[in-house]
């Protein structure tokens, strides 16, 4: 595995766990020592399990030695292709160094398998590059942080983009890499390097326009005084449409979504596809909305005026199960609310210790929530969802809270004397606002 960050080490430790040798190569020794030492670098359930049982048997390396691949007959490529700080289009630096620095221990018959997510058009430019007899796979990954092993050892479907018609170079070692979920029924996938990396892209490309779409409702529902989760309900019902991702609330984040929507519309202009390219800015538009509404809905609940007042959050992280804060709507309100003058406590189950400085932080609710005049529920962990309203009364100054995510009992908590403001749900009245 070439590049240790949130791919390469959870399939680096999945693949070690189906019973394979595996070599994991990393610049950063931080990051290898503690994943030598069995810790996750990051907050993922079930990865720490597989990487003490590699550890144990013997199956899983990491190291910062990139000639321990010398041997090797597979070689996957996980480093990242970030944003590139010059406009919306991936930065590649990060793979073309990695598929330059592995050509020298190459030899005939290996396989260079990327599951790094790329622009269309990257894979058959990096196969040229390989020597005579290495073929290269397009493998593209498809993990959900909080459910990244699982989604590694479980998939969905896998996909090989390759280069030839027929039966590929490459693809029947790769089968013997996923023996054991091929035989469990797991849809596998040839076609060509295109339309693999397409279908990575568009894949979350896809379901942020989705995202975007049910909040663009939510909008149309604020102006109109419909209620964005009755309609969100009927539309779950339709089995053209599906229930996944039409979530009402503060918008998608993390490190995956929003950079593949932005490189995306950025190749798209590039492949003179102008409609697509419009369709994919509009989606990223409405997203980077979401927080503004939401800001403005926090200065609704407290009279007009943010300014002075404190206001805990309960939620860093972009998503629950996860201490990612890439991209985090969370992290990215809060610093709304406290650029329009409040005074910011947040909270997080595990992200507080990787949120941006900037903020005052609390270990706990009690503690974010002590004397705060306003709540705002910022992402969605099962732990803030099930919290007890009329408990939560009693630690703080007034009660009125920001459900930012559309997910808590309204009734529950008016019952227990609470104000619960929340995107595209008409508004209580606005006399207990004030």
């Amino acid at each position: 595995m070439i590049g240790c960050g949130y791919l390469g080490a959870v399939h680096a430790a999945a693949m070690a766990s189906l019973g394979h040798n595996v070599v994991g190569v990393d610049k950063d020794p931080v990051k290898v020592d503690r994943l030598a030492g069995g810790e996750a670098p990051f907050f993922e359930p079930g990865l720490e399990e597989l990487l003490e049982r590699g550890a144990v048997s013997g199956s899983l390396e990491f190291t910062t030695d990139l000639g321990r691949v010398a041997g090797a007959k597979i070689h996957f490529v996980c480093v990242g292709t970030p944003q590139a700080a010059s406009g919306l289009g991936a930065d590649l630096a990060a793979l073309d160094g990695a598929v330059d620095s592995l050509i020298p221990f190459l030899s005939p018959g290996n396989v260079v398998v990327g599951k790094s997510t790329a622009p269309v058009g990257t894979a058959r430019r990096l196969a040229g590059a390989l020597p005579a007899g290495v073929a290269l796979v397009w493998n593209p990954e498809f993990l959900r942080e909080g459910s990244a092993v699982a989604d590694t050892l479980r998939p969905d479907r896998i996909v090989y983009g390759v280069a030839d018609s027929g039966e590929p170079r490459g693809a029947a070692e790769l089968d013997s890499v996923y023996g054991s979920i091929l035989e469990a029924g797991v849809p596998r996938l040839a076609m060509s390097y295109e339309s693999a990396e397409l279908v990575k892209t568009a894949a979350n490309s896809y379901l942020a326009v989705r995202v975007s779409f049910i909040n663009a409702v939510s909008d149309l529902a604020d102006a109109s005084g419909a209620d964005v989760l009755d309609v969100a309900a009927a539309l779950r019902l339709d089995p053209r449409i599906g229930s996944r991702f039409l979530n009402p609330g503060l918008g998608f984040g993390g490190g995956c979504l929003p950079k593949d929507l932005r490189a995306l519309a950025a190749r798209a202009d590039e492949l003179e596809a102008p409609l697509t390219a419009d369709l994919l800015r509009v989606a990223d538009c409405v997203n980077e909305a979401r927080i503004g509404r939401v800001a403005a809905l926090a200065a609704a609940g407290l009279g007009g005026s943010l300014d002075g007042r404190r206001v805990a959050l309960l939620g860093l992280a972009f998503k629950p199960l996860s201490d990612d804060v890439r991209n985090s709507p969370a992290v990215r309100l809060a610093a709304a609310l406290a650029g329009a003058g409040a005074r910011v406590v947040a909270t997080d189950p595990v992200a507080v210790g990787a949120a941006r400085p900037g903020l005052e932080f609390a270990v706990g609710v009690r503690e974010a929530v002590a004397g705060a005049e306003l709540l705002v529920l910022a992402t969605e962990w099962p732990q803030y969802r099930e919290l007890d309203p009329a408990e939560v009364a009693g630690w703080t100054a007034a009660r009125v809270i920001v459900d930012a995510r559309c997910v808590l009992d309204r009734a529950v908590w008016a019952a227990a004397g609470w104000t619960v403001l929340a995107p595209g749900r008409p508004s209580p009245d606005p006399r207990r606002l004030s």
